[in-house]
């Protein structure tokens, strides 16, 4: 059908255990085959290899297989139990996931698909910010490496007066507040240190913290916004990082002082390591993840591809626009823009091939 499992066993390639055919892992990763068909452009037998390569993985992708009745695309399929039934509906990470199905020449899904997805779109106020809400700031990050959002509206932005970019620069300015705020009293939030997202964290466990019983925990999607607010005082460098482009004054003060105030605790052979949690010191217990330090609180000691690789795109976007640059060139991902309802800025400069 064209997807891929959402983990792959380093050793034989094959599925690792029992994850799903995923989705928006197969939408990321063709996002990035996309990239490659525009960037590898020169006339010779290599690059034209590339191009062909690049258009038959994305043509065999069956979006429509995917769909539920709703209109809505699955997170996913097991062959023992078949399609997932959750769906992605409202604002996430998956608005990459509905264009490149939307902009497909094989198996196009319905523009509906995209009117049901942002009918349940939650406009509200967050320390300050009124934006399209979501937790987790992934969810503002993983569209927004691959496409330009600046100037570009559907239907509901056109409505709100801003566009997608705008409205995950407000998600972040509301994050930094809350950690300046820092509702919970954990150790390290401020204006210089911040950022919640799905990452690493020391243990599944309950354990005492100020005047209350905490529950922390190992890998999850931490997030703070209107819809709700999960935070064990575990931040991770690609929240900060991965939203460069939306506000690179606060995101580079973040990443430098991280790197300043922890050291070799927090920045190893490969950049960041994944999450750190400075109210976490409780040596004591045993860890599912990283490595203690009485002082400083916990420290992961994994790098993941997930979160390194938002950090560097999002760099490169903001430095040059260029991933941006290369995917305005695709007829695909501007046919998916299109047919979701998106006009003006960049994508009426760009006539469809």
């Amino acid at each position: 059908r064209g997807f891929v499992y959402h983990f792959l066993s380093l050793d034989t390639g094959y599925r690792f255990k029992s994850v799903e055919l995923s989705s928006i892992d197969t939408a990321l990763l063709m996002a990035g085959v996309l990239f490659c068909r525009e960037y590898y452009d020169q006339d010779l037998p290599s690059e034209k290899a590339i191009r062909k390569l690049a258009e038959q993985l994305y043509e065999r992708v069956e979006w429509t297989w995917m769909q539920q009745p709703s209109g809505l695309i699955s997170h996913g399929w097991r062959p023992e139990k078949g399609t997932l039934p959750h769906a992605y509906r409202g604002y996430n990470e998956a608005m990459i996931l509905y264009l490149l199905a939307l902009g497909s020449p094989t198996y196009p899904i319905a523009p509906t698909a995209w009117e049901a997805s942002t009918s349940s779109y939650v406009w509200a106020r967050f320390y300050g910010q009124a934006h399209v809400n979501f937790g987790p700031l992934f969810g503002h990050h993983y569209s927004h490496l691959w496409i330009d959002f600046r100037g570009i509206r559907d239907a509901y932005m056109k409505t709100m007066g801003i566009d997608y970019f705008e409205n995950s620069r407000r998600a972040t300015l509301a994050q930094r507040a809350y950690a300046i705020a820092n509702p919970k009293g954990w150790q390290g939030y401020g204006a210089q240190i911040w950022g919640l997202t799905a990452c690493d964290g020391p243990a599944n466990i309950n354990l005492p913290y100020l005047d209350r019983q905490q529950r922390f925990f190992t890998y999850t999607a931490r997030g703070a916004s209107a819809l709700k607010i999960y935070d064990d005082g575990t931040l991770s460098p690609t929240a900060a990082g991965g939203s460069i482009a939306f506000t690179p004054e606060a995101s580079i003060e973040a990443l430098r002082e991280m790197k300043r105030k922890y050291g070799e605790w927090i920045y190893g052979e490969y950049g960041f390591y994944d999450a750190f949690n400075p109210s976490f010191k409780f040596s004591d217990q045993a860890l599912g993840h990283g490595r203690i330090n009485p002082e400083l609180g916990w420290f992961d000691t994994d790098y993941l591809g997930i979160d390194q690789g938002p950090i560097l795109l999002a760099i490169e976007n903001y430095r040059t626009q260029f991933v941006w640059e290369t995917m305005k060139r695709s007829p695909y991902l501007q046919q998916g823009l299109r047919r979701a309802g998106f006009r003006d800025g960049w994508l009426s400069k760009h006539s469809p091939k």
